[in-house]
């Protein structure tokens, strides 16, 4: 029965999910970070009562005067001591770590995935020719940019709308967006290149690439 209930709390774990949410509308952003079924606000923080300073009472000091001896000089500052410079290591044992990073930023984010994309732009004006015409600048836009965020993300749900004001007197926008990602997924993209940060590791020092401190 242990196993069991140690197996289904190992896979709440695995499936639990961790983000962000980010929101953006007339109030100005707001930022919150998911932790499974909580959500974190980061930005902005609630504003804490401020307490009423009290005046603290006057004490009475006396005046203690300093006696220095003639006869003796000033210390001096202590000389500036010059650190020798920091030199560069080898380019091509460097380059195998930024090979490695790479791969992990390509990996990581194909798997994270934006839950919840919603988009609404307002258009303002009052000539509707205009509007017409940056009503279809806008769709356009829009269809060149999803194809490249579907590259990056999977996106499980978005709501893209654009609509036209003639009484506002500005370009208005609201967006939300969830970028999750689940915890067994990041423990395991952690284990992966951990060790392949360890070989790599490894084969520098083999190579003489180790620095001791």
């Amino acid at each position: 029965m242990g196993v069991w209930i140690a197996a289904a709390v190992l896979l709440a774990l695995a499936i639990l999910p961790l983000g962000v949410r980010i929101r953006y509308n007339d109030a100005g952003f707001l930022l919150r970070v998911i932790v499974g079924p909580l959500k974190i606000t980061v930005f902005p923080r609630k504003k804490k009562p401020k307490k009423q300073k009290t005046e603290p009472k006057k004490k009475k000091t006396e005046k203690k005067q300093e006696t220095t001896d003639s006869g003796d000089r000033p210390p001096q500052p202590p000389k500036p001591t010059s650190e020798p410079k920091e030199k560069g290591g080898s380019l091509t044992r460097f380059l195998p770590l930024v090979r490695l990073g790479l791969k992990f930023l390509g990996d990581f984010r194909r798997k994270l995935r934006v839950d919840n994309l919603y988009l609404r732009l307002v258009l303002a004006g009052d000539d509707p020719c205009d509007l017409a015409v940056n009503y279809g600048r806008v769709w356009a836009a829009v269809g060149n940019m999803m194809p490249q965020l579907e590259r990056l993300f999977v996106i499980k749900k978005r709501d893209i709308q654009v609509e036209c004001d003639f009484a506002a007197e500005e370009i208005s926008v609201i967006a939300h967006m969830d970028i999750t990602i689940t915890l067994g997924r990041l423990l395991t993209l952690a284990v992966v290149y951990g060790i392949r940060a360890l070989f790599v590791f490894l084969s520098m020092k083999r190579k003489g690439g180790g620095d001791n401190e």
